[in-house]
């Protein structure tokens, strides 16, 4: 079995997966840190939540490792381990089994993910002691990414911040991009390498990739997930001397750093909330600021679309998935429609039934296959523990 952890600053999520794919247990410990941290847990379609006391990480990976001897699923039954790292830099251009160096690389990006790498460490750390002895494998957000050519990856700035700092684009939710644009493959029964892709992934955090021959050339993210498209709280793209000139005004650096991230997006515009379904029911309503919302969300993936058209010259199909892309008709229908002259010709009835589920949403007459594929960033990275094992079998018998 693989047990997949995702670290966050005060959450920790779980998966187990069998040698057949399937997921044995799953659960999440929320609010670590607090004096009532939430601990939820499921298998076989049951699902228990209670309350507790749970200090760190660890003390949350004790809790999962309880609950899962209670199950008969004890450590004795693990292959691997595999952890979500959301920066791996210009280091990993792959997932890696966890050693010294390795991680001692992951504390390296700890300046560029300042809120998630010490989280993932604190997991790999943690699981280390209760796991002696079992494998660990490092699958990064960033490495799908690392195939941007020059051109797509560096700022126009002095080349000394990219040797010097690092500061350059990287992306993030590349298991997301990487596992729907494998599935878009095996969809249209064509393999990867002779496939254009636009994947998108919208969700509280959206992000967009353009895919030449199965490789990303280039994404919306950048240095930060703050880079790009509008998303639930996030600004997205801004002029960068907004910064300026609110700190001009007398604004705190960590009140403008606060605004952009948690304040902006659809819940900044819409003054009302950051979940989609909230804000296209208060636009149904007839209210102004979030059918304002909802435009300049739309506006700006649909503009992300169309230079990723000009990026790649022929897509052969375009991939929605994440929390919205997967679920939300509506705003799939605003993103897509009018974009006939790109090839791409949304179905409206086809749209409104692939809520939630996979499945084709294009027009008979779309040059461009559109696809509704639900993502699975979880058995992305057990697959990868996976390989990385495999790999690791096949050294060291040489």
């Amino acid at each position: 079995m693989i047990l997949v952890l995702n670290c966050g600053s005060s959450s920790l999520k779980y998966s187990l997966f069998d040698s057949a794919e399937r997921v044995c247990a799953r659960g999440l410990v929320d609010r670590i840190g607090q004096s009532e941290s939430v601990v939820v847990l499921e298998r076989g379609g049951e699902r228990q939540s209670h309350t507790a006391a749970i200090g760190d990480h660890g003390e949350a990976l004790s809790a999962v490792v309880g609950f899962l001897q209670e199950q008969g699923q004890g450590a004795n039954l693990l292959e691997g381990i595999g952890h979500r790292v959301v920066h791996g830099g210009e280091y990993f251009v792959e997932a890696a089994l966890i050693t010294e160096s390795v991680e001692s690389a992951i504390a390296a990006c700890t300046p560029l993910a300042p809120l998630h790498n010490p989280a993932a460490l604190e997991g790999l750390r943690a699981a280390r002691k209760l796991f002696d002895g079992v494998p660990q494998v490092a699958v990064f957000d960033t490495a799908f990414h690392q195939t941007m050519p020059p051109r797509a990856f560096l700022y126009a700035v002095p080349r000394a911040l990219h040797a010097e700092q690092g500061i350059r684009r990287y992306g993030f939710h590349g298991t997301s991009h990487r596992y729907v644009a494998q599935r878009a493959s095996e969809l249209l029964g064509v393999d990867l390498d002779a496939l254009n892709l636009i994947t998108c992934h919208l969700g509280n955090g959206c992000s967009l990739a353009a895919i030449a021959a199965g490789r990303s050339v280039d994404t919306t993210m950048g240095l930060t997930p703050l880079e790009g498209v509008a998303m639930g709280t996030r600004s997205g793209d801004v002029d960068p001397a907004l910064i300026f000139h609110l700190a001009r005004s007398g604004m705190p650096l960590d009140a403008i750093e606060k605004m952009l991230l948690h304040e902006s997006g659809l819940l900044g515009l819409s003054a009302r909330s950051q979940d989609v379904r909230e804000v296209e029911a208060a636009a149904l309503d007839g209210d102004q600021a979030a059918r304002e919302a909802l435009e300049v969300f739309t506006y700006r993936v649909r503009k992300a679309i169309g230079a990723y058209c000009a990026v790649l010259g022929r897509v052969d199909a375009l991939v929605c998935t994440g929390g919205i892309g997967e679920n939300s008709a509506f705003v799939r229908l605003h993103i897509l429609d009018g974009l006939e002259h790109m090839g791409i010709c949304i179905d409206r009835v086809r749209n409104r039934t692939h809520a939630g589920r996979e499945g084709d949403i294009s027009n008979v007459d779309s040059r461009v296959k559109i696809l509704v594929v639900p993502t699975n960033e979880e058995l992305v990275i057990a697959r990868e523990v996976r390989e990385v094992l495999a790999g690791s079998s096949s050294a060291s018998a040489l």
